[in-house]
C-alpha cells in the first residue's frame, strides 16, 4: 500500500473518530484532506524529500498542522494524534461505522443510548429489536443494518479486486527481479477477475526454487510466514491477504494453471470430460488410461485434447463456456486495450481532484481518442455540483481546452442526478448545450422497486441521458444495490439507445451477472472509470475484466469504436 493511501486512510479514520466525539470542524478538515491526497497523482513521500513542508502545504486543503502530521508519517510510520484518538473511543465503533447506513452520528447514539460498541452487539441489538425504539431509527433501518453487518463481514473476508490486483502485480514484479524465476503467473480469483479476492495464488517455473522462495517470505510487504517448503511457501500480507506461491514443474504447468485458476465448478467440470473418455485429469497432467501423460505443458493443448477450444480464464464459472466452447460458439471478448475513450471522469469543476487539463493529458498518454468530462449536476452538493451559472462558465473552460489539444476529443458532458421522480436536475436550455450525458441516481436508495424502476423509466424516456451511470447504486464491500426491476431498464434501455455503463470504480456496476442478463436484451454498454483523479483513469482495466466476465465483445461496447464512429452514433 502506498504512502498516499495510508495517509488518506488515518485522515479518514480520524475524522470519523472526530465526527463521533461531535468535533465537526475538524473531522471535515481530514476528510476534505483525505479525498485530496487518495487522488494526488504525486507520491507524498518524493514531494516531501523534493520540497519539506513547503511542498505538503502546496495540496490543496492541506495546512502547516495537515502537513505536519503527513512529515510525522513519513518519518515515524505512524501520527501520534491519530493513535491518541483510537484509544479514546471504544475499538469496535470504527467497525461500526462502516456498516452500511450508518455514520458516526449514528454510531455515537448506538453508544450512547444501548451502549453498543462493537459488530456483536450491534446484530444482537437489531436482531432483538432494541434499535427501532430509538429517535432517527425504525424497523426498516433494523433489517438494514442486518444486511450491513453481512456485507461488512464478507468485507472483512474478501478484498475488492482493485485493491487486490496492484498487490499481485508487486509481488509478480519483484518476483521477476530473480533470475532464477523462469516464467511467474497469477492465477485463482484474481486471474479470473472476481470482484472480490479471498487470497492471492502465484505459479512460478525456477530450477532453484530454494532462493525463490527465502527471496518471496523476506518480501518487505510480509506480515506472517504460515509455511515455507521446496515447492510451496504460504504467508499473510500486511494488507491481509494470504498469498500463495508454488513452483512447478515445466511439464505440468498448463495444468497446474488450469486447476488453480479454477473456477471448482469449472474444474469439476472438465475432470468429468476427461473422465467419461476413460481419462484422468489433474494438477499434474491430463494423462490417459495407461496413465501416460498426454497433455499438461499448457491450458491450451488441455482444452484441446478434450475437445474444446481455449476458454478465457473470466469465463470459467460453469455456466454455459462448457457447452459454448464444445459447440464452437465462445464469444470473441472484448481486450484490455479496446478503449478509444472514457465517459465518465470528474474535475475540479465538481468533486475531481485534478484540473480539467490534466484529465485530458492523462487521457491523451493513454492514447484516447476522445474522452467525456462529466462533472455533477447541482443535486450533488457534497460532491461540488454545478449550478446553472457555473455549467456555462465549465462549458467555456471545454471550449477553451478544445483549442489547446486538438489530439484528443472533448466531449463536454455531465453526471446528471436523476431526481427521486425521474426528473434530470438540469432544466432542458442547459441538457441541450451538452455532449454527452450520464444519468445517475444518487439518493433516495430506499425506494420501492417500482418506485425506482419509474424513477430510471422516467429518466430514460426524457431523450437527453446517453448512460445510465451505475444503474443499481451498489459498492463493493461497503453498499448493496437497491432495489429494481433491471429487465424493465434494459427494455427501455435497448428502445432508447440508451447504454449501460460498467462503472470501473469501486462500484463494480454493472456485475458480471447483470451483464449478461443485460446482453440478452440487445442493449449497449460503455466501460467508464467515472474517474475523480489522473489515475483513476487506469482503472478501465477493472471494467474491462467485467465485461469480459459478462461475455462481452468489442460490439457490445460503444466506447471501443473509433471516433469517426463513435462521432455518428452520437448524431444519431
Amino acid at each position: 500500500m502506498g504512502v498516499n493511501k495510508q495517509i488518506a486512510e488515518i485522515f479518514y479514520q480520524m475524522g470519523e473518530i472526530l465526527e463521533i466525539k461531535g468535533e465537526v470542524w475538524e473531522s471535515r478538515a481530514y476528510q476534505k484532506a483525505a479525498r485530496i491526497i487518495e487522488g494526488f497523482s504525486k507520491d507524498l513521500e518524493d514531494a516531501y524529500k523534493q520540497g519539506g513542508l513547503d511542498a505538503l502545504m502546496e495540496i490543496p486543503g492541506v495546512g502547516e498542522g495537515l502537513a505536519k502530521k503527513i512529515e510525522e508519517f513519513i518519518k515515524t510510520g505512524e501520527i501520534k494524534k491519530h493513535q491518541d484518538l483510537i484509544a479514546s473511543i471504544p475499538n469496535g465503533l470504527l467497525d461500526i461505522i462502516s456498516v452500511q447506513g450508518l455514520g458516526p452520528k449514528k454510531a455515537r447514539k448506538l453508544y450512547e443510548e444501548l451502549k453498543i460498541d462493537d459488530i456483536e452487539k450491534l446484530e444482537k441489538a437489531a436482531r432483538e429489536g432494541k434499535i427501532k425504539e430509538l429517535d432517527g431509527f425504525g424497523e426498516k433501518s433494523e433489517q438494514d443494518i442486518l444486511k450491513g453487518v453481512e456485507l461488512f463481514r464478507k468485507g472483512q473476508e474478501r478484498m475488492y479486486l482493485g485493491e487486490a490486483l496492484p498487490i499481485a502485480y508487486e509481488i509478480v514484479n519483484r518476483l521477476k527481479s530473480l533470475k532464477e524465476v523462469e516464467k511467474i503467473e497469477i492465477a485463482g480469483s484474481i486471474r479470473r477477475r472476481k470482484e472480490t479476492i479471498g487470497d492471492i495464488d502465484i505459479l512460478v517455473i525456477s530450477k532453484n526454487p530454494n532462493v525463490v522462495m527465502d527471496f518471496f517470505v523476506k518480501m518487505p510487504n510480509v506480515d506472517f510466514v504460515q509455511g515455507k517448503g521446496g515447492t510451496k511457501s504460504s504467508v499473510t500480507l500486511k494488507e491481509g491477504l494470504d498469498c500463495d506461491l508454488r513452483v512447478l514443474d515445466p511439464k505440468s504447468f498448463g495444468a497446474a494453471f488450469c486447476y488453480f485458476t479454477g473456477s471448482k465448478e469449472h474444474n469439476v467440470a472438465l475432470r468429468k470430460i476427461a473422465i467419461a473418455k476413460s481419462w484422468k485429469l489433474s494438477e499434474y497432467g491430463l494423462f490417459d488410461k495407461k496413465n501416460s501423460m498426454i497433455a499438461g505443458k499448457t491450458e491450451e493443448e488441455i482444452y484441446k485434447k478434450l475437445g474444446m477450444n481455449y476458454i478465457e480464464p473470466e469465463m470459467r464459472e460453469n455456466i454455459g463456456e462448457i457447452e459454448a466452447s464444445a459447440k464452437n460458439e465462445l464469444p470473441d471478448l472484448i481486450k484490455y486495450n479496446s478503449l478509444k475513450g472514457d465517459l465518465h471522469t470528474h474535475t475540479k469543476w465538481s468533486d475531481g481532484m485534478d484540473t480539467m487539463e490534466s484529465m485530458i493529458q492523462a487521457s491523451i498518454k493513454m492514447g484516447y481518442e476522445y474522452i467525456a468530462i462529466t462533472d455533477h449536476s447541482k443535486a450533488e452538493r457534497v460532491a461540488n455540483g454545478m449550478d446553472e451559472k457555473r455549467v456555462l462558465k465549465y462549458l467555456e473552460e471545454i471550449e477553451n481546452m478544445r483549442k489547446k489539444f486538438k489530439e484528443i476529443q472533448i466531449l463536454a458532458g455531465s453526471e446528471v442526478s436523476i431526481l427521486k421522480d425521474g426528473s434530470l436536475d438540469f432544466p432542458k436550455e442547459i441538457l441541450k448545450k451538452l455532449d454527452w450525458i450520464v444519468g445517475s441516481v444518487h439518493s433516495g436508495f430506499t425506494m420501492t422497486e417500482k418506485e425506482m424502476t419509474n424513477r430510471v423509466l422516467a429518466a430514460l424516456d426524457s431523450e437527453y441521458i446517453n448512460a445510465l451511470g451505475h444503474p443499481t447504486g451498489r459498492i463493493v464491500n461497503a453498499r448493496e444495490p437497491f432495489e429494481i426491476g433491471l429487465e424493465k431498464v434494459f427494455e427501455k434501455a435497448k428502445e432508447k439507445d440508451v447504454a449501460m455503463e460498467i462503472n470501473s470504480n469501486q462500484r463494480l456496476d454493472l456485475n458480471d451477472a447483470n451483464i449478461r442478463k443485460a446482453k440478452k436484451f440487445g442493449v449497449k454498454f460503455c466501460i467508464n472509470t467515472d474517474s475523480h483523479s489522473s489515475e483513476n483513469l487506469n482503472l478501465a482495466e477493472i471494467g474491462i475484466s467485467q465485461a469480459r466476465r459478462g461475455w462481452l465483445e468489442e460490439k457490445d461496447v460503444i466506447n471501443t469504436l473509433p471516433w469517426g464512429k463513435f462521432e455518428k452514433r452520437l448524431k444519431k
